[in-house]
């Protein structure tokens, strides 16, 4: 089991990333997918969560500009984020757990396997 996360970057104020989060070795469609983030001194919080049911959740502050989808054919779960600020600088992290995570979708306890993270800069 096995998830990699690509898309960081660096991008001015106002701009948009897409990451990625690809699952390998297990039935995707079975399990929900998470995003976290770090920001440098602070806790990792929950950004999105892409569930099994096909609901998706998100951390208020990010409602309206980030969205999240998945790809079942290619077991890949996508973060599209736009108007980014400074405030969402962090590394960015997928993880996974199976069936529905229903209100724990934002406990890190909740998700079983992390992928590596991608940085996201947001400077101008």
């Amino acid at each position: 089991v096995q998830l990699q996360a690509s898309g960081g970057g660096l991008v001015q104020p106002g701009g948009s990333l897409r990451l990625s989060c690809q699952a390998f070795g297990f039935t995707f469609r079975y399990y929900s997918i998470g995003w976290f983030r770090q920001a440098p001194g602070k806790e990792r919080e929950g950004v999105s969560c892409s569930s099994s049911d096909g609901r998706t959740y998100y951390l208020d502050s990010v409602k309206g500009r980030f969205i999240a989808s998945r790809d079942s054919a290619q077991n890949t779960v996508y973060l599209q984020m736009n108007g980014l600020q400074p405030e969402d600088t962090a590394v960015y992290y997928c993880a996974t757990m199976y069936g529905e995570p229903h209100s724990n979708w934002y406990r890190q306890y909740a998700y079983s396997r992390w992928g590596q993270g991608t940085q996201v800069t947001v400077s101008s």
